[in-house]
């Protein structure tokens, strides 16, 4: 068994309330840390488990075991920035910004998923990693478990959006996955 690391948003009562904190050990989550940043509660874990997947589900369905909490949504799940792609490399940032902007390199860099007129922009880690793997023969560190982020991310951040739509104003969500 591999100990993964991966942090979960929060969402529901004060985790760090005497009660609660309890019944989130209570819940199976002694091995996690539970903070709050600029009124944003989140869970860092070192779970122990056979795959990243199975660490992170359990996780969020003993949070979820409390009443009132929903996980809102995996950290930096599969994005990553100029920074990131840097040290998850060993490039400097402006090897990393010449690659982007196709001064150095073959050009055809993946296109940042935020607004590209943002200072700070973020990039889908997958797409990086294949692009560098293709381009230059390059490796992403830990790309294999941004997939696996991004995939437990798009079904927690589904399953948030479509409770706060009506009946009337879901989506047809079949006509978009095929």
């Amino acid at each position: 068994m591999a100990t993964h690391t991966f942090t979960l948003i929060i969402d529901g009562p004060d985790l760090q309330d005497d009660e609660i904190i309890d019944e989130v050990f209570e819940a199976g989550c002694d091995d996690a840390l539970i903070g709050r940043s600029d009124g944003i509660q989140f869970a860092d874990f070192d779970r122990e488990a056979d795959t990243l997947q199975d660490a992170m589900l359990s996780a969020v369905a003993q949070l979820e075991s409390i009443e009132g909490v929903s996980v809102v949504r995996v950290a930096d799940a599969g994005l990553v920035s100029m920074a990131d792609i840097a040290a998850r490399t060993n490039r400097t940032r402006e090897s990393v910004r010449l690659l982007i902007s196709g001064e150095r390199g073959p050009g055809g860099f993946p296109p940042a998923v935020t607004d590209p007129r943002s200072r700070y922009r973020l990039w889908r880690s997958d797409e990086v990693a294949t692009w560098l793997r293709e381009n230059l023969n390059a490796l992403l560190s830990d790309a294999a478990d941004d997939h696996v982020r991004a995939a437990i991310n798009a079904g927690l951040e589904l399953r948030h959006h479509r409770a706060h739509l009506g009946d009337t104003e879901r989506p047809d969500l079949q006509a978009l996955v095929g």
